[in-house]
């Protein structure tokens, strides 16, 4: 048997990996500028969170939800504590798009209503609902396209007011930054809109924090920088460290019951024991702290680079944009320079991802292979 043949693959095969640097079978050490789409928060093979790992498989791996399950009692607290959303509850899965697909499940019980407003290139997953919320028709099978969803453009309040007076729509379900779709993001005078306008009409604010939470943007969650409250936060990337994890943080307001929402994997012991530990090293190791400094470093350090014209995101979660196809300056990046980087709809963007534990000589790592792969490709 063959796998399905659905991913372009690069010609590396890694074995064995520590913090910010990934080997390969030939002993060739990379940069790990992406995290694997984000995933990597703390490092890789963190050590707390390996002997976390190894100390609950000793014990119990995995049980069905239909048992007590302490760990999950300790993740939820502590994500309480160190989002500042101790009055939210917790519902978890597997993944970020089962995380979405909970979010709109959840909040077309709650109104009773099924129209979502989604944005322009967003992404938020491929399962049914959640591929159906993102802007790319290449992915959206006929079954998924059954859903009734309206894109729009970011920052354009009164288009979402407009639909929202309709009186059938859902849930607005956005990024807290765009990630596969460029990194572009909402201003604070749009999220503070949305706030307000999905309150007035009963439409429930979904805030996808996949990518953008777990401290990647400088704060716990990005939305946080607009001083706002969402009624759901998804939540999976970052959440685990490599572990498959992922959740939605439930305000108040949201009425739970028997059966309700279901998972068979979601927040098994292992899962559990993986997120408790992230949690762990975030909050001892101050990595928040640290996301601030490298991005304040970053900012500084990319204007060595003239061909660059913009630095979008936010924290260590950012595009670096240049007036040009970069599939070609990322593979050199990756075959000559041996760092990982990332790309996105917007083709003339480098996403950058990199464990929250990078530190400053990382970066100036990647300032000199850019400028002297910029100038091998040009």
């Amino acid at each position: 048997m063959n796998l399905f043949d659905v991913y372009p693959l690069y010609n590396i095969t890694p074995v064995k990996a520590q913090d910010c640097t990934i080997t390969d079978e030939n002993g060739i050490d990379y940069l790990d500028l992406y995290g694997g789409h984000g995933v990597i928060s703390i490092g890789h093979t963190q050590p707390h969170y390996v002997a976390k790992l190894k100390n609950q498989l000793d014990k119990i791996g995995f049980y069905s939800n239909a048992i007590q399950n302490p760990l999950q009692v300790e993740l939820a607290r502590k994500l309480g504590k160190l989002s500042g959303l101790e009055d939210y509850t917790l519902f978890l899965c597997s993944s970020g798009a089962e995380a979405n697909e909970n979010a709109l499940k959840l909040a077309s019980f709650h109104n009773n209503k099924s129209r979502v407003i989604a944005f322009d290139n967003s992404f938020h997953g491929r399962t049914s609902a959640a591929v159906a919320v993102t802007d790319n028709k290449k992915i959206v099978a006929p079954i998924n396209a059954q859903q009734v969803v309206t894109f729009l453009p970011l920052n354009a309040i009164e288009l979402v007011e407009a639909e929202l007076k309709k009186g059938d729509v859902s849930s607005v379900i956005i990024e807290g930054i765009q990630g596969v779709g460029g990194l572009d993001q909402g201003t604070t005078e749009f999220f503070q809109g949305l706030e307000k306008i999905c309150a007035t009409y009963d439409v429930v604010l979904i805030l996808d924090e996949v990518q953008s939470g777990y401290g990647r943007s400088g704060k716990f969650f990005a939305h946080q920088h607009h001083n706002i409250k969402a009624d759901i936060i998804c939540i999976a990337k970052g959440m685990g460290n490599g572990f498959p994890i992922g959740g939605i943080l439930i305000a108040p307001k949201f009425k739970a019951s028997y059966g309700l929402l279901g998972t068979t994997f979601g927040g098994n012991h292992l899962a559990c024991a993986a997120a408790i530990a992230v949690l762990d090293v975030i909050e001892s190791e101050k990595l928040m702290d640290n996301v601030n400094a490298i991005y304040a470093y970053f900012l500084e350090a990319i204007k060595q680079v003239p061909e660059v014209i913009q630095v979008k995101g936010r924290g260590l979660m950012l595009g670096v944009a240049f007036n040009f196809d970069v599939s070609g300056l990322r593979k050199k990046m990756i075959t000559d320079k041996h760092i990982f980087t990332g790309n996105a709809n917007n083709k003339n963007l480098l996403r950058i991802l990199p464990p929250l534990t990078i530190n400053k000589e990382d970066i100036d790592t990647f300032i000199i292979a850019l400028k002297e792969s910029l100038i091998e490709v040009n």
